[in-house]
């Protein structure tokens, strides 16, 4: 099957986010630092880590009450939800390509956007294709899609066009840490192997997104706050010889990590 219909099942009729390795609908590997993890873990706790994750984006980001905010690849918009509330932005609008995905994000926090009056929106749209006009936030958010971006280098410039001079962009994902891993990381990761996810190298992101416009472009590791959590919750619900084991085996092996991407568009 061609990726784009397996990532449209997956996000479509398969709902990603009632697998239990997904309690909660963030989607998302999870941030667990400070979260034990020498015991069982709970749903809570998991569902901690994933918040926690959009978290330390948002605050890397400086969301503020005078922010402006685009999330690409939205999901079922509980980070774009939590930017609008518990981080009180300006407006806090949610994108996704999938429709399915929307109507989710829509039906999920209804409660929070009539209460929002126009304050958090979902809407359909391409990473590379954003239905917004030029300069229209002063911060743009990605967790954990950019995996699934066909074409990067259009993501970096309708990033930077939809931002106002002084805006900044962060994404955080798993990228590969060089340019020729992609063979031995689809060895090892059946969503890379089925084109689901790429290999996209951290500094291919850098990159591009250089080339796009943008300054002071920085990258940074959080792994060893996610994948010894993801590990130990995927042995607790998908079980010790399932295939999604082999993510802490790849970072062990230096092939892969999880980094946040920052960069800024000048004044």
């Amino acid at each position: 099957m061609d990726p784009t219909e397996l990532r449209d099942r997956m996000y479509g009729p398969e709902d990603l986010a009632t697998r239990d390795m997904f309690a909660g609908g963030f989607i998302n590997f999870g941030y667990w630092a400070s979260i034990p993890l020498d015991g069982p873990l709970s749903v809570e706790q998991r569902i901690t880590s994933q918040r926690r994750l959009y978290e330390v984006a948002l605050d890397a980001l400086g969301v503020s009450p005078a922010t402006r905010l685009l999330e690409v690849g939205c999901g079922r918009g509980l980070g774009t939800a939590l930017a609008a509330g518990a981080y009180r932005a300006r407006s806090a609008h949610g994108v996704d390509i999938h429709p399915d995905q929307v109507a989710r994000a829509r039906r999920a926090n209804a409660e929070a956007i009539r209460a929002g009056r126009g304050r958090l929106d979902y809407r359909q749209g391409a990473a590379n294709d954003l239905p917004f006009p030029d300069g229209s936030f002063e911060r743009v958010l990605s967790v954990e899609a950019a995996q699934h971006f066909d074409d990067v280098p259009g993501f970096a410039r309708e990033a930077f066009r939809v931002l106002s001079p002084g805006g900044r962009l962060l994404v955080t994902t798993f990228f590969a840490t060089g340019e020729s891993y992609a063979g031995e990381l689809a060895s090892l990761l059946e969503t890379m192997r089925m084109g689901i996810d790429h290999a996209t190298s951290v500094g291919s992101m850098a990159r591009a997104l250089t080339a796009a416009g943008f300054s002071e472009v920085s990258t940074r590791s959080i792994g060893e706050h996610v994948w010894p959590g993801w590990d130990r919750w995927l042995a607790q619900t998908e079980g010790a010889n399932h295939w999604t084991r082999n993510w802490l085996t790849a970072y062990r092996l230096g092939l892969l990590d999880y980094y946040v991407v920052v960069a800024q568009r000048a004044a």
